[in-house]
C-alpha cells in the first residue's frame, strides 16, 4: 500500500509550551490507523496541523501527495474532518446545514440532492433532515457531524474522539458505516478515541506523549513488545494464587495473573492440572499497552500506581 499520509519532523510550540517534539510517521492509504495519547499529549495539534488549520513549527506534511505548505487548498479537498465537539449551526435544519457544507465543494442543486439522499441512507437519518439540530439528540448529532463530513467524498476521514459518550447502538451503527467506506472506497481513517477496543482494531497505532512519539507498531507488535498474556483463574483462593508468586490482580470472582507469554503459561498449567480447573489465557489488552508506555491512564491521564 502506498503512503498517503507522511509527517516528517512536525514541531509545534506555544512560548515555552512543546505540543510537538520532532515527531515523524506514516499512514498507508485504507487502512485504520490510531493515534492515541491523553489530553495535551499533542494530538489536536497535529489533527490541527494536517487540516490546515494550525501554522507549523518545523517539518514537512505530504497529504494524498500533496505539500501541505504549498497546496493547503488540495490537502482540504481530500480531508473529511469529524472534531470532538460539534460545528453543525443548531438553528438550520439538517438539510440546510449540510447544504451549506456542500455547495463549499461546488455541490449543488441535483448533485446535492443526490449525495444528500446517498449520505442520509447510509447514515439512517432520512426521517431526521428537517428538524432542527438543536432538537436531535447527541447519537442522531454525531451522525449529521460525520455525513457533514462525507459529503465530498474525502479520501482520508479525520475522527477525533468519534464515539464518545454515544450509546452502544449509535456506535455500532458508525464503525458500521466506516467499514464500509473502507472496504468499498478504500477510505484511510485517521483515529483518535478513547476506547481502547476501537484502537485493537486497527492496522497500525502510534501512541503519543508529552509532544513525542513513544510508541507505534500494528495492536499486536505493540502487545507483544510491551505487555505479556494473562492467565484468569476462578475458583481458587488468595493463598493458592500468592503460591505461585507471580504478579496478580484481583477482579471480583477470579484471579489475573501476569506471565510472560503462552508458553509460559501452558507450562503451569501441566504442572499445576489440580489448580487450572477453570480458567482463561488472554493476552495484555490495548489499555496495558499504553499504561506500560506511557505509566498513564488513557481515560484520565494519571500515573500509575
Amino acid at each position: 500500500m502506498n503512503n498517503i499520509i507522511e509527517i516528517s519532523h512536525l514541531s509545534k510550540a506555544y512560548g515555552d509550551v512543546q505540543a510537538v517534539q520532532d515527531i515523524s510517521f506514516r499512514v498507508k492509504e485504507g487502512e485504520l490507523f490510531a493515534f492515541l495519547g491523553v489530553n495535551g499529549a499533542g494530538k489536536s495539534t497535529t489533527i490541527h496541523i494536517l487540516c490546515g488549520q494550525l501554522r507549523k513549527d518545523a517539518g514537512t506534511l505530504i497529504i494524498a501527495g500533496n505539500d501541505l505548505d504549498h497546496k493547503v487548498d488540495a490537502v482540504k479537498r481530500e480531508l473529511g474532518v469529524v472534531f470532538q465537539s460539534s460545528v453543525l449551526d443548531k438553528e438550520l435544519t439538517v438539510s440546510d446545514n449540510l447544504a451549506c457544507r456542500a455547495a463549499l465543494y461546488g455541490i449543488t442543486g441535483a448533485a446535492f440532492r443526490k449525495r444528500l439522499s446517498e449520505v442520509a441512507q447510509l447514515l439512517d437519518f432520512e426521517d431526521l433532515l428537517k428538524r432542527p439540530v438543536k432538537k436531535l439528540s447527541g447519537g442522531q448529532r454525531r451522525r449529521i457531524d460525520i455525513a457533514r463530513a462525507l459529503l465530498h467524498r474525502p479520501r482520508i476521514l479525520i475522527l477525533d474522539e468519534p464515539t464518545t459518550g454515544l450509546d452502544p447502538q449509535t456506535r455500532r451503527l458508525l464503525w458500521q458505516v466506516i467499514d464500509r467506506l473502507r472496504k468499498e472506497e478504500n477510505m484511510t481513517v485517521f483515529l483518535t478515541t478513547h476506547y481502547m477496543e476501537e484502537a485493537a482494531d486497527a492496522d497500525y497505532v502510534v501512541i503519543i506523549d508529552g509532544g513525542k512519539i513513544i510508541a507505534g507498531g500494528t495492536p499486536l507488535e505493540l502487545k507483544n513488545t510491551y505487555t505479556g498474556d494473562f492467565i484468569t483463574l476462578y475458583g481458587v483462593s488468595s493463598a493458592q494464587v500468592q503460591a505461585m508468586a507471580l504478579p496478580y490482580t484481583q477482579i471480583r470472582d477470579a484471579y489475573r495473573i501476569a506471565i510472560e507469554n503462552t508458553a509460559v503459561a501452558a507450562q503451569w498449567i501441566a504442572q499445576n492440572p489440580a489448580l487450572f480447573q477453570d480458567f482463561e489465557v488472554t493476552k495484555g489488552t490495548m489499555d496495558d499497552v499504553f499504561l506500560a508506555a506511557t505509566g498513564k491512564k488513557l481515560t484520565g491521564g494519571e500515573k500509575a500506581c
